[in-house]
């Protein structure tokens, strides 16, 4: 049964993205509309354009030619519709005047900053979020027939969604978890503006601010849980060196010699520390003859 589900969500996926490469290719089609659409009177009017671009020569050969840089990619429009073969670009291309006009695309990739947005976490916390966004225009005709500024578009698409994202995580998630929100939005906005011709193709998590209380709080925290540990960790080596001493005390207890050794020892010890005074233990037996006398 689980196979079947999966083989079942598969090809929906897939006949989705048939479907929606299918609209796509239509609507590219239809913003690339031969000339032949603009009817007689459009035609007269171009001819009318031509006519004046030649008895103008060579002067209006300077506002005919424009030059598209590499980066670029220039969409004409003849009478308002846009002229078959979509952008053009790079190098030189041809304009009739009165009747043409052009926009100038950039193809590079663009980076912006998110502003800080204020977002309530899923355990209600308050918190600063900002980012930043790596996109560029994939397809110039549709970043410039599909909607009015893909640039302030995307920028403020990219606000809402990094507040939309946050607001489903709580603050360890936010905290810990910056790489898999970065991944989700650009996934997010790179559905969101496919329609635009546009491809996002980096999203990053720069910083968290939290209020300054909430920084108090955590901090307390963490210093009680470490002096917590240190107290477990100095527990544990006493009792650690309690039983090396017990041990100890058990091999010292079956030879007498080996204490005379550890005597030994330790004056060998105090001395390499360039002591001025020099203790030196006597064992009791001794000291009970001295007694008795």
């Amino acid at each position: 049964m689980h196979s079947d589900s999966e083989a079942l969500a598969m090809r929906d996926s897939k006949r989705r993205e048939r479907q929606d490469g299918s609209s796509r290719h239509d609507e590219m089609e239809a913003l690339e509309n031969p000339d032949t659409d603009i009817g007689l009177c459009g035609w007269l009017l171009v001819g009318m354009s031509l006519l004046l671009m030649l008895v103008t020569l060579p002067l209006s050969i300077w506002m005919c030619i424009k030059i598209v840089k590499e980066y670029e990619r220039a969409i004409i429009f003849r009478l308002g519709r846009i002229l078959r073969g979509g952008a053009k670009g790079p190098g030189l291309f041809f304009i009739l005047p009165c009747t043409d006009s052009f926009i100038n695309v950039d193809m590079r990739t663009i980076t912006f900053d998110i502003p800080p947005q204020e977002v309530l976490t899923k355990d209600s916390v308050t918190v600063s979020v900002d980012g930043v966004v790596y996109y560029r225009v994939q397809n110039a005709t549709l970043a410039v027939a599909n909607i009015t500024n893909a640039d302030a578009a995307t920028r403020l698409l990219a606000q809402t969604t990094l507040r939309n994202v946050l607001g489903t995580k709580n603050l360890a998630e936010i905290l810990s978890d910056r790489e898999e929100i970065a991944h989700s939005m650009q996934s997010t906005l790179d559905d969101a503006t496919d329609d635009w011709g546009i491809k996002v193709e980096r999203v990053e998590i720069k910083d968290v601010k939290l209020p300054l209380q909430l920084q108090r709080a955590m901090a307390a925290e963490a210093e009680a849980s470490r002096e917590a540990r240190a107290k477990v960790i100095a527990a544990e080596g006493e009792m650690n060196a309690s039983r090396a001493l017990k041990e100890a005390s058990l091999v010292i207890a079956e030879s007498p010699s080996a204490l005379q050794l550890r005597y030994l020892q330790t004056l060998n010890t105090i001395a390499a520390e360039k002591n001025s005074t020099i203790i030196f233990p006597l064992p009791l037996e001794m000291m009970q003859g001295f007694i008795k006398h």
